[in-house]
């Protein structure tokens, strides 16, 4: 059954309008945190439901991210522009030690460290990028076990293959030595009747 495709307009329906906002925030703040989690991106998303209720996401910290917004801004990049060279050089040293400092300290965070000073909620958020990254961890397990039997089930079906080919190999080679053992047999049997002068000896009695 083919999906009726919804018109990007307002929805008039007041109940439909608010089914459809329901989905389609659950759905983009799914994908905010997919592409964090695959991406490594810092991700912040703000959402304000018609009613005026605030829905938001951030892949670390709301407040660093949008700092960091704020920072890389187009009003502050020419405003930083407008400096001489070396207090940019000066500012973007402080930027960049700064960014540093808050990737250690989440990766401090993330090993279970200097967690006494978050809220509840980055807690909550901590918790649930942990849980999202042992999922990945387990997932990628998984795959690498997939794959690992697949080789030795290609490897057991190989030598099973070439197992049966030697012995096939020696199976025709042991009928060649008999056939050959038995000529050389009747060749013995024949020069000793010759040199004797014994009638030569028959297969058929």
């Amino acid at each position: 059954m083919v999906r009726k495709k919804i018109p990007i307009k307002k929805i008039v329906n007041v109940t439909a309008r608010q089914v459809t906002f329901s989905k389609r925030k659950s759905g983009l703040l799914k994908k905010a945190r997919e592409l964090s989690l695959l991406c490594d991106a810092e991700i912040a998303l703000m959402v304000f439901s018609p009613g005026g209720k605030l829905f938001d996401y951030a892949s670390s910290s709301m407040q660093k991210i949008t700092e960091r917004h704020i920072l890389r801004s187009e009003f502050n990049q020419d405003k930083l522009d407008q400096l001489p060279p070396t207090e940019q050089i000066r500012s973007s040293h402080a930027y960049l030690k700064k960014e540093l400092e808050d990737r250690s300290r989440e990766m401090r965070q993330l090993n279970g460290e200097e967690l006494q000073g978050l809220s509840f909620k980055e807690l909550q958020k901590l918790e649930g990028r942990l849980e999202s990254s042992l999922n990945c961890v387990y997932k990628a397990k998984v795959q690498n076990f997939i794959r690992d039997i697949n080789i030795l089930t290609q490897k057991q079906n190989k030598l099973m293959e070439d197992n049966r080919l030697l012995k096939q190999r020696i199976s025709s080679r042991n009928e060649i030595c008999s056939v050959q053992r038995h000529e050389h047999e009747q060749e013995q049997s024949f020069d000793t009747s010759l040199t004797l002068g014994l009638p030569f000896p028959s297969d058929s009695k």
